[in-house]
């Protein structure tokens, strides 16, 4: 058994942590300061992103969502999707599986 207290770990701005890399899942942690943004982008993978401190904007595929702590997306592999902080915000993204189809890590 593996577990963190993801509130509680030091995560500096523009350094996420990997936590955990299998061949099934990757889990990430990260702190987006308050106006910052994850530019509009895509992942090979399913992508689980939850915020668990702070409030982010999402927006992709013509919506704008707000969430705060416990807020929970969904993005489908090659969706297109931009993340703006409103507040500092602390967030984990999972991406399953790991790495996706079409992901430059993978043999081909």
């Amino acid at each position: 058994m593996e577990t963190w207290d993801v509130r509680a770990l030091a995560i500096e701005p523009h350094q996420p942590q990997v936590l955990r890399s299998d061949a099934e899942t990757r889990a990430i942690a990260l702190v987006l300061p308050a106006g910052e943004e994850l530019q509009e982008h895509q992942v090979h993978e399913h992508a689980y992103l939850i915020v668990l401190e702070g409030t982010i904007e999402l927006s992709g595929g013509g919506r704008t969502e707000r969430g705060g702590p416990g807020f929970l997306s969904h993005f489908e592999p090659a969706e297109r999707h931009a993340v703006r902080a409103t507040e500092d915000a602390r967030l984990l993204l999972l991406l399953a599986p790991w790495p996706g189809e079409g992901h430059p890590s993978r043999a081909h």
